[in-house]
């Protein structure tokens, strides 16, 4: 740009000189560096003797001239052109040694002492522009050898000169690298590396090229950094005894690397069996001399320098060798009357084939010991722990190299197995925040021990156990909830009981398996309802895009409130083709509980294929089970709600009813509710149990799978009435209790009516010996005659209608008369005393024909009568009886 401008100041100035005088001209001169050019100048006469005159040249930015002459005077030369500059052909100037730097415009004046005017001042002078031509130069460059670690950035600058401008270029290995290629950027000369890696060492060259030459220079990278594993070690497998080799080889800068191995993340020098059998050569391998079984397993290298992580490479090494025992025990203890193993332990490469047995010194034969095999790694399962199984036994194993030998012997001893003292029940409930304690003990030779684990899920911050094994939970809190079980575990058995912890009083417990069906534009969530902790639980369904939207920070969930016992509902309204989250949430009147797990689903869109032909009339659908059965509490009992099928094949039945306590077995406890029912009152149930309901429908000859089940816990509840319809569901206790009352009632009962039947004989046959010995009485009463006359008919062909009531008043009255201190009269018969006729009367009454005894009963009837009149004859006037009429009817 420099040059630009100066040549066009220099053009204008010698334009204006040639518009002057017409005289003076641009030369340009052309000369390379290290050589010499002549700058031409005729302004001399070039005949005849010159007139006294001055010489100078300038050049343009200097301020004073490089070159003044003057007659035979030495010439005063410019410092840097001193030794380089002479006159040559009268003003014409040579420059010798040419440099870079001394290119550029020159003027030569020569001014003529006698011949001076201010008009030559402007026209004396002629401009001379030089040339140097050089090839390139660096002016900055890398060191030769550079250092740097790994993954650091590096900067590479050449910055060359020379005339023309050379143009710099960047090569590695050779190959040009152009404008740059990955994290390596080139550009006007200077080579960027944005992070160093292992592949980036190597030599850089920078190359300057004109058209009068080329320079390159060269700078070797070495990155610094860990090693780089070249020949990682292989699997290899040898036979038990032979030596073996594993190669490990790495690269690094710096170079000073350190192998060192490991079996299974164990130094091979730490391992005692391996310190004198192993070496670590120079390139890396390891060298293992004698290889034994115990050597297999996993070899690794590590080879470091001392930078950062060093790397590491592993293989596997397989030792072959025959089956062998590894420690057999001396003493095997044996659970008596229960299953009991007796182990040989093998340990073979390739796989065990078999094991052969002793006993007592001699080949154990199996078929002559019932319940007895062998297991497929060759222990002896017997199937009950007796006499039978006492003796000593060795095995000897065997695989495809052989065997080494057999085992020690072992001695069988029988052990009592782990028994419970005291067993859980089946089920506990308890509220919230209280303790709650489970017992639990168990005996056995040795004495066994006993431990707790809640079934699922760890929860040993809660639970404690006191010195008898019981399982204090203290204070119990909602994750109690659950399955319990307590193991007891000795030398020769395990075994173990349950228990199921019911938490009343808390919010509900998460719902589990929902499952999604996704439908056009809508979507059917179902579930499996958690405890509902002691309260009538409600669902809600919470969705959402799985997109949110992008003017949103968070999701929008939209709720749909599930009506009540109903365990699925059909989510309408969806976009098709757009993914969903659906949770589950529970909610009673203590809070909500816990959200389920997010399931995701895709809604489909409408169906464009055809609807499928419905079903041929003669082919019937199944009958789908009753929906949304639900228990609610209420001061009468338990009160269950239910929807119908939705598919019946034809008119619905009704309905079979099941319940059970807990885990226990389904019990039918109604199997004729009508098909028009919806709600169902279960009565007679116990307090603090957790009850399960079901429903199964009835349609012609179909039976539909079981309802949903609807649990309820009768904790709290303060009515209860008679027990009517559930006997499966009280505790057997309770059961036996009952059933013993009835039937000692029953007893009882029929005691006390044999007891009064036979007294009441034993005092008619007194009445009778009593009657027999005393006279015949006076007064023929009412009710003997009707006894009378029922028991001599002997074909009852009479019937009384009439009980004689004013008789009977008579006959009371008549003592309380008779009593008193009025006479009788003297002419009145003794009316009580019965005529020798009437006598025979009743004498023949027992005659043997009925006709004869038809007739004496009623001589008989009409003698009373008499008797009758005369003695309402002798009552007084204030005590007259009432009439009643009185017939025999004759059938």
């Amino acid at each position: 740009m420099v040059w630009c401008f100066s040549l066009a100041i220099l053009s204008l100035i010698f334009s204006q000189g040639a518009g002057g005088r017409g005289k003076s001209e641009v030369v340009s001169v052309v000369g390379r560096a290290g050589e010499s050019a002549v700058l031409g100048c005729d302004l001399l006469p070039s005949a005849g003797r010159p007139p006294l005159h001055v010489i100078e040249w300038l050049r343009f930015g200097f301020l004073l001239p490089i070159f003044i002459q003057f007659g035979l005077y030495s010439p005063r030369v410019d410092p840097d052109y001193v030794g380089r500059v002479r006159l040559q052909k009268g003003a014409s100037l040579q420059i010798e040694g040419l440099r870079a730097e001394d290119q550029g415009w020159y003027e030569c004046r020569v001014l003529f002492l006698d011949q001076h005017s201010p008009e030559d001042d402007s026209a004396n002078g002629s401009w001379v522009h030089l040339t140097v031509n050089s090839p390139p130069q660096f002016l900055e460059t890398p060191p030769q050898v550079l250092e740097v670690q790994e993954l650091e950035a590096l900067t590479l600058r050449c910055v060359a000169r020379g005339s023309p401008q050379p143009h710099v270029t960047w090569k590695l290995r050779g190959q040009d690298l152009g404008q740059g290629q990955g994290q390596m950027q080139v550009q006007n000369g200077t080579l960027w590396i944005q992070q160093v890696e292992r592949s980036s060492s190597g030599i850089y060259t920078c190359q300057a090229s004109s058209t009068e030459g080329s320079a390159t220079h060269a700078t070797q990278l070495l990155v610094l950094g860990p090693p780089v594993i070249m020949i990682p070690p292989k699997n290899s497998t040898v036979n038990a005894s032979q030596d073996i080799s594993l190669a490990c080889r790495a690269e690094a800068y710096p170079a000073n690397l350190t192998y060192r191995w490991f079996q299974d993340s164990i130094n091979v020098f730490h391992i005692s069996r391996l310190q004198s059998r192993v070496q670590i050569l120079v390139d890396g391998s390891l060298w293992l001399q004698s290889a034994q079984p115990d050597d297999a397993g996993r070899y690794t290298c590590v080879p470091s320098n001392g930078l950062l992580h060093p790397p590491s490479a592993s293989a596997y090494l397989t030792v072959l060798y025959p089956a062998q025992v590894t420690a057999m025990p001396p003493e095997t203890p044996l659970p008596i009357g229960m299953r009991g193993v007796i182990r040989c332990p093998v340990r073979a490469n390739p796989p065990l084939i078999f094991v052969s047995w002793t006993k007592d010194g001699k080949a154990l034969q199996l078929d002559k010991f019932p319940g007895w095999s062998q297991g497929p790694e060759g222990s002896l399962v017997i199937a009950l722990g007796n006499e039978d199984a006492l003796g000593e036994y060795s095995c000897t194993p065997y695989n495809s190299l052989g065997t080494a030998g057999p085992s020690p012997v072992t001695r069988v001893l029988l052990k009592a197995p782990p028994a419970f003292l005291e067993r859980p029940k089946e089920e506990y409930f308890q509220e919230v925040g209280r303790e709650l304690l489970i017992p639990c003990s168990a005996r056995g030779d040795p004495p066994p021990t006993v431990s707790w684990a809640k079934v699922g899920h760890g929860l040993q911050s809660q639970a404690q156990v006191d010195s008898n094994s019981s399982l204090i939970l203290r204070p119990l809190t909602k994750e109690a909830h659950g399955r319990w079980e307590c193991t007891a575990s000795n030398a020769v058995a395990q075994v173990a009981t349950s228990t199921n912890v019911y938490v009343l009083g808390t919010s509900p417990h998460v719902v589990t398996n929902v499952s999604v069906v996704p439908l056009p534009k809508s979507a059917n969530v179902s579930w499996e309802p958690g405890f509902d902790g002691g309260y009538l639980q409600r669902f809600s369904i919470w969705y959402t895009p799985l997109a949110k939207r992008p003017d949103r920070a968070h999701h929008d969930w939209v709720s749909l409130a599930v009506p009540m016992g109903a365990a699925h509902l059909l989510v309408p309204g969806l976009q098709p083709h757009t993914q969903y989250q659906f949770s589950v949430l529970a909610q009673n009147k203590l809070g909500s509980g816990p959200f389920s797990k997010i399931v995701l689903s895709v809604p489909e869109g409408l169906p464009t294929t055809p609807a499928v032909p419905r079903l041929p009339l003669t082919e019937m659908p199944p009958l789908s089970s009753p929906r949304g059965l639900v228990a609610v509490r209420t001061p009468r009992g338990v009160l269950l709600h239910w929807d119908p099928p939705e598919l019946v094949p034809k008119k619905l039945d009704g309905y079979i009813l099941e319940g059970r306590q807990g885990s226990q077995t389904w019990e039918v406890l109604d199997q004729a509710v009508a098909g028009t029912e919806m709600q169902l009152l279960v009565p007679g149930l116990i307090k603090d149990v957790l009850y399960e309901f079901r429903l199964v429908a009835l349609a012609g000859g179909y039976v539909s799978d079981p309802s949903n089940i609807a649990n309820v816990s009768t904790s709290g509840l303060e009515v209860y009435p008679s027990r009517t319809q559930l006997p499966g569901l009280l505790p057997q206790p309770v059961l036996a209790g009952v059933l013993g009352g009835l039937c000692f009632l029953g007893v009882a009962v029929l005691v006390s009516i044999l007891a009064a039947c036979v007294t009441n004989q034993r005092r008619a046959a007194r009445r009778r010996r009593k009657r027999l010995r005393q006279d015949p009485p006076l007064i023929f009463s009412p009710p003997q005659l009707s006894a009378l006359l029922r028991n001599t008919s002997v074909d009852e062909n009479y019937e009384w209608d009439s009980e004689f009531p004013g008789d009977t008043e008579l006959l009371e009255s008549l003592p309380l008369d008779l009593a008193g201190p009025r006479p009788l009269p003297e002419a009145e018969p003794d009316l009580g005393e019965k005529t020798p006729e009437e006598c025979c009367l009743l004498n023949t009454a027992h005659a043997p024909d009925p006709e004869a005894r038809c007739a004496a009963l009623r001589e008989e009837f009409l003698a009373f009568r008499r008797r009758r009149d005369a003695t309402r004859a002798q009552l007084p006037a204030y005590r007259q009886p009432v009439p009643h009429p009185e017939q025999a009817t004759l059938l």
